[in-house]
């Protein structure tokens, strides 16, 4: 009798101790999923930032180069192109329209890019004040696009390591914690580009 209570508190430990373990898991993949959303959040702030500027931009531009048309429809038609896609955190879970927004992203920044490289033509443009505040305020919101999505795939890593490592791997199949989306570099992003004088 006294050894079948001993046994049947053993067990009873062993059971408690098991589940606390789980919850224990499981209350840090919640946390780590909370930051990779935090990170997403911040990540889609500094997008708005460069979507608010880019109107004010096109503006700026038509007044100087009006026959640069096709350009500033460019960069029109990609702004238009990344506000119709809506970036909610779920969206780091389905990896198709993961790409397909950072796809939209990567075509507004060409269009940008290009928009800068057509202003060089303009010497009038390039010395309006307005322009330069709001080209440098372009140049600032680039730097803390690429600051963010390094920190957003750094907590990815992290979240994504520890989903797939024992004993988090078990936790996160039962409660269906998912692998995130890294952000992929632009394709011939790895080629110099070719500068000609």
């Amino acid at each position: 009798m006294k050894t079948g209570l001993i046994v049947l508190g053993v067990v009873i430990l062993i059971v408690i101790g098991a589940i606390g373990w789980a919850v224990g898991i499981n209350n840090q993949l919640v946390g780590q999923e909370q930051l990779v959303n935090e990170k997403w959040a911040q990540v889609q702030n500094v997008y708005q930032r460069r979507a608010d500027l880019i109107p004010n931009l096109v503006e700026t531009v038509k007044g100087y180069a009006a026959q640069e048309r096709t350009v500033l429809e460019e960069v029109t038609k990609a702004r238009a192109s990344v506000a119709g896609i809506k970036a909610t955190p779920e969206l780091v879970n389905d990896p198709a329209a993961f790409r397909k927004f950072q796809q939209a992203q990567a075509e507004l920044g060409g269009a940008l890019s290009r928009l800068l490289v057509t202003v060089e033509k303009y010497p009038d443009l390039k010395s309006n004040q307005n322009f330069l505040a709001l080209q440098s305020q372009l140049e600032g919101t680039e730097n803390r696009i690429a600051v963010e999505r390094m920190r957003y795939s750094e907590a990815v890593r992290d979240y994504n390591t520890r989903i797939r490592l024992f004993p988090g791997s078990l936790v996160a199949s039962l409660r269906g914690f998912k692998e995130k989306a890294y952000f992929e570099a632009t394709p011939g992003s790895q080629e110099p580009p070719k500068v000609k004088f």
